[in-house]
């Protein structure tokens, strides 16, 4: 995956962390984003899918979080619930990247930003809906590594 990519899930991260705690618009965040932090070497249409996609499927992401998460969803640190809100929409609305990226990207986020075992979290609940989510992918993956 290009550093743009990883760049973009950074910014939509932070993007979405805003969004989730201040509650302001989604379009406002993404206008004050583009005018105020260096976009430049960021994929800015994957910022700009993540952004708008993760509110706008968010009840059936939180649906498929709830699951399998260990607390209520308002409940998990708000860091770790964007990269999960992001992970879930990844797994079911573009699946041209495939689950492990997904997982990678997410747990070397929360790695950076989140609380001090939350990469654990991440990866725990990441690798339990990818068997769910992307279950033929992970099985064909499984078969060729025998």
């Amino acid at each position: 995956m290009s550093q743009a990519r990883s760049r973009a899930r950074r910014a939509a991260m932070q993007a979405l962390y805003q969004w989730q705690i201040a509650k302001h618009n989604i379009r406002d965040i993404e206008s004050q984003f583009m005018a105020e932090q260096d976009m430049t070497q960021v994929d800015g249409d994957y910022f700009g899918t993540l952004l708008h996609g993760v509110p706008k499927q968010l009840d059936v992401i939180d649906a498929e979080l709830a699951q399998v998460v260990d607390r209520e969803v308002q409940q998990v640190d708000p860091i770790e619930l964007a990269l999960l809100r992001i992970g879930v929409y990844e797994f079911m609305f573009q699946l041209d990247v495939p689950y492990k990226v997904v997982i990678n990207e997410a747990v070397e986020l929360a790695k950076k930003y989140g609380a001090e075992d939350g990469h654990k979290y991440i990866n725990g609940v990441l690798d339990k809906l990818a068997r769910k989510l992307r279950a033929v992918e992970c099985s064909a993956r499984a078969g060729s590594s025998r």
